[in-house]
């Protein structure tokens, strides 16, 4: 699962993000991680209901809240962030964005995960986001 990656990876890293002036933690989520958007019937993709990727991904946005609540004192900001509907093995390269899109500022993305990487100082921390803005849990 990956939750248990962040976490490892997260644990590894501290350490140096201590150090930084400003340090950041953007983690990869999903809107299939959202406990509200999950129990809207009429959420676009209230159909996909894949219990090991929508928990996992639940699980790093509780992480993600957990974790920026144990580091409110520091500089560290940590949010997570939904890249969209991605064309990849999991859905069959079915999604509407590319792989590029999910992961860069093109075509007209505003993508969450680079203004989260660049948070101002008193920027949100404990977040979910996407382009649009904040993702309900």
């Amino acid at each position: 699962m990956p939750v248990f990656g962040v976490f490892a990876v997260t644990k590894a890293m501290l350490p140096l993000l201590k150090n930084s002036t400003a340090g950041r933690i953007v983690n990869l989520s999903s809107g299939l991680g959202s406990l509200t958007q999950n129990s809207d019937p009429n959420y676009e993709f209230a159909d996909f209901k894949l219990l090991a990727y929508n928990s996992s991904k639940t699980a790093v946005n509780a992480l993600t809240v957990l974790l920026a609540a144990e580091l409110k004192d520091t500089s560290i900001k940590i949010n997570a962030a939904d890249p969209g509907f991605t064309a990849t093995d999991i859905n069959q390269y079915q999604g509407y964005r590319t792989v590029e899109q999910g992961a860069i500022p093109t075509g007209g993305y505003a993508y969450a995960a680079v203004r989260l990487a660049t948070v101002p100082d008193d920027g949100s921390s404990g977040g979910f986001f996407d382009e649009d803005g904040v993702v309900p849990c």
